[in-house]
């Protein structure tokens, strides 16, 4: 791996950082406005619909225009949304903030797009490994400096999340070089900017089916995510600091899966069976969990999660660089992190919807529901194996 590489992967996991100290504090932060769970869950689904829109437009023009740019504004994006999240006074403005963040945030597909102009082929597994790493140490360290923030207020880890893009603004603008070669042709019309793609990118060989199984994982997953909070919080009677530190545990676990796990596992195993054992042990887990509302027990499901759950979207990513050719790998990847954006706005809507705060139980359901629904995703994704495995 070259210099321009750990380049990126610092900007990764810098940007990784921003979002996971805003993770353990949305759902209360939301509730300090007085919104019921459900809209809770639209300040959830705002951010990632809005992103679904944005993510393709910007996989574009970074093949037209190169990586840094657009990083650049996505990153810019970041910063100002957090800022104001952070400093709102009425509901409207922290919705108004998460839309802005999801409508500027192509930062993570176009830091993929970068990975995949200066690695070769044969060595994208491990590269998108380390930048699942990356990502996954920033899931350590972010926790923390959220549970620091927290002793001040919520709003301060807005604050605090917004200061660390701005770390990662100044990084990739003083350090990091264009990586893109050769620049997608011209458009006949200046306004084509790839939202079409989003149909058409379905019928992309290999890498369409990888869109719709994306899609489907983001879903059930984003149910799961979107339920952990309140069920951990208010079934297992914990705070927001031992939530914090389980984040803490899963970034470390995380990591080293991702460093050291998925090196041992390509001696042994292709990336697509690497991705199968991922999501049976993820939809395993999910079932698993509400299954015996005890904090002891929920906390060793929960690391066999995080151990195998790291392994699912760097397989993801790596299978659709390998399908795409070289001068669409901004559009495929943003395509892909924009199928992701939109399964994160239906999930947490749906699991709004079956829970109710009068009965704490039902935090248990979207758990249940999340491991049956993976368990189909992962029958699907066996079944139309042949359609997106690389031929070597």
């Amino acid at each position: 791996m070259n210099r321009h590489f750990w380049i990126t992967a610092l900007i990764v996991f810098v940007n990784s950082l921003s979002l996971t100290i805003l993770i353990p504090i949305i759902y209360l932060y939301g509730k300090q406005f007085e919104l019921s769970d459900f809209h809770t869950s639209l300040l959830f689904s705002v951010y990632s619909i809005s992103q679904f829109f944005a993510t393709p437009v910007i996989g574009k023009l970074s093949d037209r225009f190169g990586r840094k740019p657009l990083l650049i504004i996505s990153l810019a994006g970041t910063v100002i949304a957090n800022f104001i999240a952070g400093n709102a006074t009425v509901a409207w403005l922290l919705f108004f903030a998460r839309f802005l963040d999801g409508i500027t945030g192509g930062n993570v597909s176009v830091a993929q797009a970068v990975i995949s102009d200066i690695t070769r082929p044969q060595n994208r597994a491990q590269a998108f490994g380390i930048y699942g790493a990356a990502m996954g140490l920033g899931f350590v360290l972010g926790p923390a400096i959220s549970l620091f923030a927290q002793q001040i207020s919520l709003g301060t880890g807005f604050l605090a999340s917004g200061a660390v893009a701005f770390i990662a603004l100044l990084i990739t603008a003083l350090f990091l070089p264009e990586t893109l070669q050769k620049q997608s042709q011209k458009p006949k019309n200046i306004f084509d900017l790839g939202l079409g793609n989003l149909i058409k990118g379905l019928a992309m060989p290999g890498v369409g089916i990888l869109l719709l199984i994306n899609f489907l994982i983001g879903t059930t997953f984003t149910m799961f995510t979107y339920a952990f909070q309140p069920y951990f919080i208010k079934v297992l009677n914990q705070n927001s600091q031992s939530l914090t530190l389980l984040f803490l545990t899963f970034g470390t676990l995380g990591v080293i899966m991702q460093t050291w796990g998925i090196s041992i596992l390509k001696e042994k195993f292709d990336v697509v069976k690497i991705l199968f054992l991922g999501l049976f042990f993820r939809s395993l887990s999910f079932f698993l969990m509400p299954i015996w509302a005890n904090i002891n027990y929920f906390v060793v499901v929960a690391i066999l999660f995080s151990i195998f759950n790291s392994l699912v979207q760097p397989m993801i990513s790596t299978l659709i660089s390998l399908n795409a050719k070289p001068e669409e790998q901004g559009t495929a990847l943003g395509l892909n992190a924009s199928y992701l954006s939109i399964s994160n706005g239906i999930g947490p809507v749906i699991a709004g919807m079956i829970v109710q705060q009068s009965r704490p139980i039902t935090y248990g359901y979207p758990l249940y529901l999340s491991g049956i629904f993976t368990f189909v995703v992962l029958a699907f994704a066996i079944y139309n194996r042949q359609r997106y495995t690389p031929i070597n």
